[in-house]
């Protein structure tokens, strides 16, 4: 069985409808012999931020010569993107044989584990058997109940940037979403957490003050940015540095503080971090289809931005790096996300859309979007049927001198990404 072939297996075979909870993922590991007890952690949650600040974590611990598992979602292109060790997706071979283990495990299970629980099983399982030190681990959903929940403490448990998101799981309040998250959080472990609203830092600092977990916030205070432009940012952070990160956006200055204070509180847990390891990897740290430029003349940047906050970052950061310049928006989006304040962050900079549909049941139709747009800002406007048709179409309308910006789902980004020829 190829990994291609396991996975369209457990879409097959997904289990759905199932109440959150870890008891089905307690019971699969189980019968894996427990890999999750046999690893170490960091467990990174969040609303936004959690995927490039996870990508920075290991690509530090990696330069400080640790074989380190990183564990995201969802994936752009293919599914391995998901499960890595030092920068490697698994193999294909690897993916076919745990996964085939792990869904006969599955099988006769009274209460069948669902699709998510089936991957976290097999990356825990792929980790082991690849010999990681540490694993960085991010959460698919939440915190409590998410799957990843069943590790033991981790090293340092991450909370980064909260907001409204899965409002009909996590609650309708940014309150009872961070209590949500804060449910990583274990005596045993560190916690660190990105300075925001005093809401949300509350319901953290309680949780640790309750658990006795020690806590670091960070401190936009103490970062210092020295020069930013499309190649990257230059900074130093409580005194320390100068950093390069090719992660581009002031939001991704903010994502690097967290990386830096959870290596820190690695560092006080005893682990061998040099100030090199964290020089070297924090610059050849990658997070592709996050304000990435993926080609110039005309400049095309794919960015998987799908709410408002990630908008409101995504603007900002188009304001600083193109002054004045107003961009052609390649978007599709999700018909349950925000998408009105979503397009509401974009307009101001817009010369004209392409709306696409992106490949997902839950997409908005791109006619529908187009008819919207139309309506509401008075733009030009043309539609694609697919991410990859716009793609064609917007480099046809853009003339050398412009600038292309896809934004609205993940979903599109791959292919985007694989109709201008990166993988």
């Amino acid at each position: 069985m190829t990994g291609q072939e396991a996975i369209d297996l457990i879409h097959q075979r997904a289990w759905i409808g199932r109440k959150p909870g870890l008891s089905r993922t307690q019971t699969l590991l189980r019968r894996l012999g427990n890999p999750e007890g046999k690893l170490k952690f960091v467990h990174i949650t969040g609303t936004n931020g959690k995927g490039s600040t996870a990508a920075m974590v290991a690509s530090v611990l990696s330069a400080a010569g640790y074989r380190t598992g990183l564990s995201t979602s969802p994936h752009l292109s293919r599914f391995h993107e998901r499960i890595q060790v030092d920068g490697e997706e698994i193999s294909d071979g690897q993916l076919g044989e745990i996964t085939r283990r792990v869904l006969q495990l599955a099988e006769d299970m009274e209460d069948h584990p669902t699709e998510f629980e089936l991957m976290t099983a097999v990356s825990l399982d792929y980790f082991l058997r690849a010999g990681c030190d540490i694993v960085v681990l991010e959460v698919g959903l939440g915190g409590r109940l998410d799957s990843t929940n069943v590790i033991p403490p981790p090293e340092v448990a991450v909370i980064t940037n909260i907001g409204l998101e899965h409002t009909e799981l996590l609650g309708d309040t940014i309150p009872q979403i961070a209590l949500e998250k804060a449910g990583i959080l274990k005596t045993g472990s560190d916690a660190v957490v990105y300075r925001q609203g005093h809401e949300a830092e509350q319901v953290v600092t309680e949780t640790c003050h309750r658990l006795h977990i020690p806590l670091c916030v960070t401190d936009p205070g103490a970062l210092e940015p020295l020069s930013a432009s499309l190649e990257g940012q230059v900074f130093r952070y409580r005194g320390e540095g100068p950093y390069f990160i090719s992660l581009l956006g002031a939001h991704q200055l903010r994502n690097a503080m967290t990386a830096l204070d959870t290596l820190a509180a690695l560092r006080h847990r005893g682990w061998d971090i040099s100030q090199g390891a964290i020089r070297n990897g924090l610059s050849s740290a990658r997070w592709p289809g996050r304000l990435e430029l993926v080609r110039r003349s005309p400049d095309f940047i794919v960015d998987g931005g799908h709410n408002p906050q990630c908008l409101d970052a995504l603007a900002s950061a188009l304001k600083d790096l193109y002054p004045g310049k107003q961009f052609l928006f390649l978007t599709g989006v999700m018909a349950d996300k925000d998408y009105e304040a979503m397009l509401d962050q974009a307009a101001p900079l817009a010369k004209g859309f392409v709306a696409i549909t992106p490949d997902s049941p839950r997409a908005l139709p791109g006619e529908e979007l187009g008819r919207l747009l139309r309506a509401r800002y008075g733009l030009p406007v043309t539609v694609a049927a697919n991410a990859a048709a716009g793609t064609d179409v917007a480099l046809s309308l853009a003339g050398p001198e412009d600038v292309i910006c896809a934004f609205g789902s993940l979903y599109s980004v791959g292919e985007i990404r694989h109709r201008l020829g990166l993988w």
